[in-house]
């Protein structure tokens, strides 16, 4: 398969602001990189909202709302509301906006896991806000929750009632059985969306030989049925997603991932990533869909019927 899809991740909920001063913050900082990140070939844009008055991770609505309408305006992209939030909100307030929008895709993160972020305290720095070291000082005892029972109330309220479709987040090995569960039970259909992600401490190490195991269990697991796309953290990202479309699948980039674009050297911004990654994948002979390609591979509802 020549044809292959760029993800761009703009923000996440794990980096904090005093990380990099590129970091999109306010709904007009997303707003502006998510446009250029899509001109720059990011098919589908994977978005997580913040409080613009401190950068802290946010879930609601209106903080959604402050970035949504602009991105869809200026640009077709696929719009993947996440699901994740943040590993201290609860399920109620990880899908308040997604809920309320009813996107073409959902990020949805297959289990219940250890989500350490204590690790990025090794380097000294000013802080900008108050809440940044404790919010990563207590990641030692943090745990992000999602059942079972949380997984099915996550297909049901965006799959089944709003129909939007899923970027399976797949930490581990078992994350992958856990979706060939919900498949077997009639809540997921195919074409399934696979994200496998490595380098998050609590999941995957970022391990060439972690990533051809979760093909071949994929592939037996799935068969014909899926799609997979690889994102890593930090100075693991660009090697992985490159091994990734050398094996045939896709990318994601973006700062949530990664402030880098190269050793010690931070990324002006989420496009900086998308246009390294474009050249590389396009050096190795594929070529970069567009959102309506997108949209038909992973059979998306399509821009009409979200609310944004």
């Amino acid at each position: 398969m020549s044809g292959i899809i760029i993800t761009c991740a703009l923000t996440g909920s794990i980096h904090t602001p005093s990380m990099s001063p590129h970091l999109p913050v306010t709904g007009a900082e997303i707003a502006a990189q998510g446009i250029a990140a899509a001109e720059a070939g990011a098919a589908i844009l994977h978005l997580h909202a913040r409080d613009p008055a401190t950068g802290r991770p946010s879930a609601a609505p209106r903080h959604f709302r402050g970035f949504l309408p602009q991105i869809a305006a200026a640009t077709d992209a696929v719009l993947n509301l996440s699901t994740g939030g943040s590993a201290v909100m609860t399920l109620q307030d990880r899908l308040a906006a997604p809920a309320e929008v009813g996107p073409e895709m959902a990020s949805l993160n297959m289990g219940t896991m250890n989500f350490a972020l204590y690790p990025m305290l090794g380097r000294e720095r000013t802080w900008l806000h108050d809440w940044e070291r404790p919010f990563l000082e207590d990641s030692d005892d943090l745990v992000f929750k999602n059942t079972p029972r949380d997984i099915a109330q996550i297909l049901t309220t965006l799959g089944r009632d709003r129909g939007a479709r899923f970027e399976f987040e797949c930490y581990d090995l078992s994350h992958l059985y856990m979706l060939r569960h919900f498949a077997d039970r009639g809540l997921v259909t195919p074409p399934f969306f696979i994200q496998f992600v490595f380098g998050v401490l609590g999941g995957m190490g970022p391990d060439a030989e972690n990533l051809t195991h979760m093909v071949r269990i994929a592939d037996r697991l799935f068969g014909p049925d899926y799609l997979f796309s690889v994102l890593a953290a930090g100075r693991f990202q660009m090697p992985l997603v490159t091994m990734a479309a050398a094996m045939g699948g896709h990318v994601r980039v973006g700062l949530e991932d990664s402030l880098t674009i190269g050793r010690g050297r931070l990324a002006r911004s989420n496009a900086e990533q998308v246009t390294k990654i474009r050249g590389i994948v396009e050096a190795l002979g594929r070529t970069v869909m567009s959102a309506d390609e997108v949209r038909a591979a992973l059979h998306l509802k399509g821009a009409a019927l979200v609310a944004v």
